[in-house]
């Protein structure tokens, strides 16, 4: 039985404890699903979070409008990682994709927010380029102004959704500016012309990824998402937002790898007496469970700090990502340990949670790049 204890902390509300409740017994009866086709079963998530309503709190609700749930972001994404990582994964794309129409898009552009909110679109966020990941100013591709339409050309890639997504929200140089002054962001909807998937991209842990090719995509002037060179500004709010559900994620992947090692030890005879009453394994126990609660501590701070009101978190979410990713993979790589050899065994759960979690400490800025963005905010409030 995972700990529940942490639901009873100030940074809560009772809504945010019936979720976590709700989502949880939703979990038990619907996950996981069939990954052999990561395609199938992504879509299959997608309809099925949104047909029972667990989309909602990825998007903006046009009809009645208000801040995003941070805190509810996280708790998903902590809930659906302890169940499935791609059913988190499926949750999650929904957000980051349509995030910048969220915080930014005109009414027109929020319409396809219905859409995702209800799992009837899949979204995806197109930032990241062959040159340029987590050094998003450096970007290359480019949209040039032709009348009354902009021509997208180049290539982005490790594209989560890609070629499966409905709606790519796609960063591209519109050169107001040099560097990350330079940038704007635009809908694209997957059909348009000139869009390709040019690579399907396969990791240890499977998700949809691919490379995309833009040949002089032509898309309307009313595809910009604010106003030319907001694109950089745009993109680091978004992700002020998601960062922290990363770690959330990662936390997730952390709190079912310790559940599954206190299960573990307590049946286990080792030297003719339970694994658990060795003191070095209650010692790797102890520094999980010290790791769980920190990284949970950091993860809700920075929610709770944006749902309050905050213009940014940066260093409250960067601190949340990194700290927790990094646990988490030390959490897992503790429970491998415990484990023996099941914990390499492929199709067990330890295996599965040991492939998961590391790219969390890549995607939406390195671990190294959230050190620099720690430091920066740290010298610069100094």
């Amino acid at each position: 039985m995972p700990d529940r204890s942490f639901l009873s902390w100030p940074f809560f509300e009772d809504r945010h404890r019936d979720l976590a409740e709700q989502l949880d017994a939703w979990c038990a009866k619907n996950l996981p699903v069939e990954h052999q086709d990561v395609d199938a079963a992504c879509r299959e998530l997608v309809a099925k979070l949104g047909r029972d309503g667990w989309l909602k709190p990825t998007a903006l609700d046009t009809e009645n409008p208000g801040p995003l749930d941070v805190r509810a972001l996280c708790i998903t994404r902590e809930t659906l990682a302890r169940h499935d990582g791609l059913a988190d994964f499926a949750f999650a794309m929904q957000g980051l994709g349509t995030g910048a129409l969220s915080l930014f898009g005109t009414i027109e552009q929020q319409q396809w927010l219905a859409k995702t909110r209800t799992g009837k679109a899949i979204s995806a966020f197109a930032l990241s380029e062959p040159r340029s990941g987590s050094d998003v100013a450096n970007m290359e591709m480019a949209a040039t102004r032709d009348g009354d339409f902009y021509l997208l050309s180049g290539e982005k890639t490790w594209i989560s959704n890609g070629g499966i997504a409905d709606l790519y929200i796609v960063f591209a140089r519109t050169g107001e500016a040099p560097g990350a002054k330079g940038l704007s962001a635009f809908t694209v909807p997957a059909e348009t012309k000139g869009l390709s998937i040019a690579e399907r991209l396969e990791v240890i842990a499977p998700h949809p990824l691919a490379r995309l090719s833009f040949d002089n995509v032509r898309v309307p002037a009313s595809a910009l998402i604010g106003k030319p060179g907001d694109g950089f500004r745009i993109a680091m709010s978004v992700l002020d937002v998601f960062r922290s559900t990363v770690g959330a994620a990662a936390l997730g992947f952390a709190r079912r790898a310790l559940d599954e090692s206190i299960g573990r030890v307590a049946d286990r005879k080792l030297f003719g007496a339970p694994m658990a009453e060795l003191q070095m394994v209650q010692g790797h126990i102890a520094d999980m469970a010290l790791d769980v609660d920190a990284a949970a501590l950091l993860i809700y701070r920075a929610a709770w700090t944006k749902d309050m009101g905050a213009a940014r978190v940066t260093r409250e979410a960067a601190m949340a990502k990194l700290f927790a990713t990094d646990k988490a993979q030390e959490v897992i790589d503790r429970a491998v340990q415990l484990h023996g050899g099941d914990g390499v065994r492929k199709g067990h759960i330890i295996e599965s949670l040991y492939r998961e979690i590391r790219a969390l400490r890549i995607y939406e800025g390195a671990s190294d790049v959230q050190k620099v963005v720690i430091a920066r905010q740290v010298m610069g409030a100094a």
